[in-house]
């Protein structure tokens, strides 16, 4: 029941606490703290996240500047730059990374019957990489290029709800077919991969863990066909093969049989070949379904921009990976905060509508259900009459 708690103390509500207290104690995250503790350096950076801040400086000003409402937000500790640059610096980032799956699994309990355009019961994962400029001076271990840093954000996204299901921080040099490597299968889910990805041994290990790929096909892949399957050329769809690679070292890298499907997308002048490891789904579905990886390139552009991870507060690759798992814990937060409450509205008006009302004291649901779309036209009567000069 609501107690004059501050929207940004109820939003946290919906934080399974007790689970982040076991990460830091895995981690030893509090070893001989006092002031601020990890729980005060996760409200911190999230307050910054749902206010759009873009410097520690600016985050210490503007919660100073709060000062008497801090403890009733759960900040104990002292909040000053130094603090939360120290902490960023020396606190392991898997404290906030082991928090995030915790959040991330009850994020997708909630959307799991979520609709993703496809009728399909099967989970559903697309995976790609975003890249983050950086500046070399400044991230020398991130360096990308000669003259250039950058980070990857190699990202695993669940497409019911758009939930990422698993996220990897690495320099930009990070090639992106290397993290399949970290990538634990699920038997009978969906891999949507681009063609950065095509690796035939990785994905011959996709193949007997019992999970299906679906990717695109080079254009120098050596095989025969040995089957074939009728299609319907009106939808697109060209042709449907089953084949075998005949490359020197592809045949023995991928041994068993692939599906390849030719569709053509004349909605957006595209002409796609696709290669996959699933035989029981009709054509046109497999190109359906990647069409939907679609998703994950969405949700790149969502999170840069409303989301602080084109800027860091900090340097050391400690620093980034402990912002960009905050960041990525306050998406998933607002997302089940979303589902919780039945708010009728997107991410990216939730998310504004905290940016403003974070420290009043009203009850979460009606400061949303205040909100209103539509904007009501002036009445003429009430318009100010002109001067005659």
């Amino acid at each position: 029941m609501h107690a004059g708690q501050t929207v940004f103390a109820q939003l946290m509500e919906f934080l399974p606490l007790q689970e982040l207290r076991r990460c830091v104690e895995r981690y030893r995250g509090d070893y001989k703290i006092r002031h601020f503790s990890c729980l005060d350096q996760f409200f911190c950076l999230a307050f910054a996240q749902l206010t759009y801040r873009e410097s520690l400086r600016d985050i210490e000003a503007c919660l100073r500047a709060q000062q008497p409402k801090l403890y009733h937000m759960g900040v104990r500790g002292k909040v000053s730059r130094n603090n939360l640059a120290h902490a960023n610096e020396h606190r392991d980032w898997r404290i906030f990374a082991d928090f995030a799956q915790g959040l991330i699994a009850t994020a997708r309990q909630l959307y799991r019957s979520e609709p993703f355009g496809v009728a399909l019961a099967n989970i559903v994962y697309a995976m790609d990489s975003t890249t983050i400029d950086l500046c070399l001076s400044l991230f020398p271990w991130a360096q990308f290029r000669r003259r250039k840093s950058a980070v990857k954000l190699h990202t695993l996204l669940d497409l019911r709800g758009s939930i990422p299901a698993n996220v990897y921080v690495t320099g930009g040099q990070v090639h992106d077919v290397k993290l399949l490597d970290q990538l634990v299968p699920e038997p009978g889910a969906f891999y949507l991969l681009d063609r950065g990805y095509l690796d035939f041994r990785r994905l011959y290990r996709l193949t007997q863990a019992g999970a299906y790929f679906i990717t695109r096909a080079k254009q120098n892949t050596q095989f025969y066909r040995s089957d074939w399957r009728p299609v319907d050329r009106s939808t697109g769809l060209r042709f449907d093969h089953t084949m075998r690679l005949t490359g020197p070292k592809t045949s023995q890298l991928y041994p068993a049989p692939l599906r390849c499907i030719h569709f053509i997308d004349a909605e957006k002048g595209l002409d796609l070949t696709f290669l996959t490891s699933n035989f029981w789904l009709v054509s046109l579905t497999i190109a359906q379904l990647y069409r939907a990886r679609w998703k994950v390139e969405l949700f790149f552009r969502w999170i840069k921009q409303h989301l602080r991870i084109r800027a860091f507060y900090g340097t050391s690759p400690n620093a980034v990976r402990i912002q960009v798992w905050i960041a990525l814990s306050v998406y998933v937060l607002v997302a089940i905060a979303k589902k919780q409450l039945n708010l009728d509205l997107s991410l990216y008006k939730i998310l504004q509508i905290l940016s403003v009302s974070i420290f009043e004291k009203s009850p979460i649901l009606q400061v949303f259900s205040e909100f209103d779309d539509n904007i009501l036209s002036p009445d003429p009567s009430m318009q100010l009459k002109p001067l005659n000069l």
